[in-house]
């Protein structure tokens, strides 16, 4: 079993001689064992720390790196207008202390969450227009998550960070 010992962050998927991919449940947890994507067993140990984002690092104590990838899931996106809209479907949503994912993509603003018919009531109440499918689930780390930066990972040759 290889042993997953340390967080490196967002590293680029060349640096990585393995992946693992593990839904949003799974990569809150810092002790699991686990496949790779290419059938090796893995183990994490990891410290008490953030939840661990598609496309962040692992290193082996052998010094391998291995990347996760957000496993796809079950998830609803809630759509509406930009602006106002959005702001408010978003702080409502909010205000229901549940994980949410925010994005943007060629058809507007989104907001994304597990399947919740609570939620999904009140997201079309406020406008939203609902799609049920599968998704990596990514959501939004804590205002207070104390060095925890939210990243995307964009389609051009570099990779960096947002923080939200």
């Amino acid at each position: 079993m290889l042993k997953l010992i340390e967080r490196l962050g967002p590293v680029a998927a060349e640096e990585a001689s393995d992946t693992l991919t593990l839904p949003f449940e799974q990569r809150c947890r810092g002790r699991l064992k686990a496949v790779s994507d290419t059938g090796r067993e893995l183990g994490l140990f990891l410290d008490r720390g953030p939840v661990l984002r598609d496309g962040d690092g692992l290193r082996a104590e052998n010094g391998e790196v291995v990347r996760l990838c957000a496993a796809e899931e079950p998830v609803v996106t809630a759509r509406i207008a930009s602006g106002l809209p959005l702001a408010r479907l978003a702080y409502h949503l909010g205000n229901r202390h549940v994980q949410l994912a925010i994005g943007d993509d060629i058809n507007g603003g989104w907001v994304r969450f597990p399947p919740d018919h609570v939620l999904e009531a009140l997201a079309e109440r406020l406008g939203a227009t609902l799609e049920h499918h599968t998704a990596p689930f990514d959501p939004e780390s804590g205002a207070y998550a104390a060095g925890e930066a939210h990243h995307h990972t964009h389609d051009h040759a570099h990779e960096h960070t947002h923080v939200h």
